[in-house]
């Protein structure tokens, strides 16, 4: 088992800032079934037009898209802003976002967008299974923590873990109506 886990980091990137900004937009291309986006507010995905135009077409296509925003309301994100010493900009940012996925994707059939309120140990994106596991470290920004990538193989346990969580969470989150 562990050499099959093994094998399903395609590449490991020190920082979320070092992948390669195409690297975004590929992955989400690649879908087929399902994209996923498990974060507190994921701002630089929302304002990236490409993949909010990647993620319209996809849900046009019949590609199931369930983007997961932490609540700004929660303790939670409250506790992650000041964490990362920017205390209620974290919850701003939510709701940024929430308008941004709003004016893009607003009532696009395919695409579902929910606020959870859990502790956030990594932002995750999927698309079908391959998935970036944006990792957490405690006093520093998603953007300067290390992330995975990750491709489900026979034998392997690391994507279905992510996977499952990220249904967990996405059962127990609020549904978001425009």
């Amino acid at each position: 088992m562990a050499s099959a886990s093994e094998s399903e980091i395609l590449n490991v990137y020190p920082h979320r800032w070092a992948v390669p900004r195409d690297a975004w937009g590929r992955l989400f291309e690649t879908a087929g079934h399902e994209i996923g986006v498990l974060v507190y507010s994921g701002l630089f995905l929302a304002e990236d037009a490409g993949v909010l135009r990647t993620f319209a077409d996809k849900a046009e296509t019949g590609v199931r898209v369930r983007v997961l925003l932490g609540d700004p309301d929660s303790a939670h994100v409250a506790n992650r802003g000041a964490d990362e010493g920017i205390d209620d900009a974290m919850a701003a940012k939510i709701r940024n976002v929430m308008v941004l996925y709003d004016r893009a994707l607003g009532g696009a059939d395919g695409v579902e967008l929910r606020l959870h309120d859990t502790v956030l140990y990594n932002s995750v994106y999927r698309a079908d299974d391959q998935l970036l596991v944006n990792t957490h470290v405690h006093g520093f920004g998603a953007s300067h923590a290390p992330v995975l990538h990750l491709k489900r193989i026979p034998g392997g346990e690391m994507v279905n873990t992510y996977v499952e969580s990220f249904d967990r969470i996405w059962a127990q989150a609020k549904p978001v109506h425009p």
